[in-house]
């Protein structure tokens, strides 16, 4: 199969397998004499085996340390189930935080409204800057920055 069979019926883009062909996720593929990537059928399996971990909150790098076991013939099983474990974890902190999320949500909306209505037409109530008195939204904040910078090439 050449790639953009494999990416059609895989749903993704030629630029995805040879991405994933860099990080080492996809076994060696042959090349015809012309130069041209040829994959085999079990290809399109791996492709959408590396998009539903992907889903699962599994990262590049993860995949690739598991699949290399498991192309090696080992079993990463357990390390597979650690992940998923964790991401569970991260997950239900993420839920949590969003539920405090939407209850100051609705109490800043409250407040917003009380302001407004106080407000004279074409009058600025400084709604925007009552953000930084909000722990939930401040929290939030702050993980999204540890997580932009956790997830940035140079970290």
């Amino acid at each position: 199969m050449g790639p953009r069979d494999v990416a059609r019926a895989a749903g993704v883009s030629t630029d995805t397998l040879r991405h994933y062909e860099r990080k080492g996720l996809l076994p060696e593929v042959t090349r015809t004499a012309a130069g041209y990537r040829r994959y085999s059928a079990a290809m399109v399996e791996r492709v959408l085996l590396i998009q539903r971990a992907l889903v699962v909150g599994f990262s590049l790098p993860d995949l690739q340390r598991v699949l290399s076991v498991r192309d090696r013939g080992g079993a990463p099983c357990r390390s597979v189930r650690d992940l998923v474990g964790k991401r569970l974890a991260e997950l239900n902190e993420r839920i949590e935080e969003l539920v405090r999320l939407r209850e100051e949500l609705r109490v800043l909306l409250d407040e917003w409204d009380r302001t407004l209505a106080k407000t004279p037409q074409g009058q600025r109530a400084h709604l925007l800057e009552s953000l930084g008195s909000k722990s939930a939204i401040e929290r939030t904040r702050r993980a999204r920055r540890k997580e932009v910078r956790r997830r940035s090439p140079t970290h």
